[in-house]
């Protein structure tokens, strides 16, 4: 019988300011307009894994679907097997596990001279009708900043066979956020980031992460 957890991990690289928001419902006067979402015992920007998630198999889907799915219940079977289907007719429980990622390089940014771990960017929109401005206040994580990336995923009797084309996919996901965009206002600069030091390592059960690591080093 065959069982493993396998953990891959690596540092996600800013290059530009990311802004991951929160609720700002209950937001002070004068405070920013959209906040980024901050670990609440250290008050540190951090990356949640949903966000991750979500948009990496949005990205693959763009690839690995053989026509554009409506919803995520409409993924083919690559998606399906490693993000999970919800579909009451074909339900799967996904194989990958996306963890929160927190703040790794807050002492070299304390070094490098950041001032603080996020900054406040101006914005303005203006209505083309009535030529009103507006201004808005929009926080981020300051580039040079690093986040542990951590996943899991699942090694089975079913998979094994599979093991191969899934880290493929995994490999791409990450390639092609590196090329697209993390968080939200991508395309006005947001959101660039690196997936730097990418290993696994199995963390439960026997699986040779040798080969693992070796397919992982294919592009990213």
């Amino acid at each position: 019988m065959t069982y493993a957890k396998v953990k891959i991990t690596a540092q996600i690289r800013l290059e530009t300011g990311l802004h991951i928001g929160t609720s700002n419902a209950f937001a002070a006067i004068g405070a920013t307009d959209s906040p980024v979402i901050k670990d609440p015992i250290t008050n540190l920007p951090i990356i949640p894994g949903s966000s991750i998630k979500g948009k990496m198999r949005t990205l693959l889907a763009r690839v690995y679907n053989d026509k554009l799915a409506k919803s995520p219940k409409e993924d083919g079977e690559v998606l399906s097997r490693l993000f999970g289907n919800h579909d009451s007719k074909d339900y799967k429980i996904g194989r990958l596990i996306f963890r929160d990622a927190f703040l790794l390089n807050k002492d070299d940014l304390d070094a490098k001279g950041a001032k603080s771990y996020t900054e406040v960017k101006f914005e303005n929109t203006i209505d083309r009708i009535t030529a009103v401005a507006n201004p808005r206040q929009i926080e981020r994580a300051i580039r040079e900043s690093r986040f542990g990336f951590e996943l899991i995923y699942e090694i089975n009797d079913k998979s094994a066979g599979e093991v191969n084309e899934d880290i493929q996919a995994i490999v791409d996901g990450l390639k092609l956020l590196e090329l697209d965009y993390l968080g939200g206002s991508g395309s006005r600069g947001y959101g660039k980031v690196v997936f730097e030091d990418l290993q696994a390592q199995t963390v439960f059960g026997q699986y040779d992460e040798g080969q693992l690591n070796e397919l992982l080093k294919t592009e990213v």
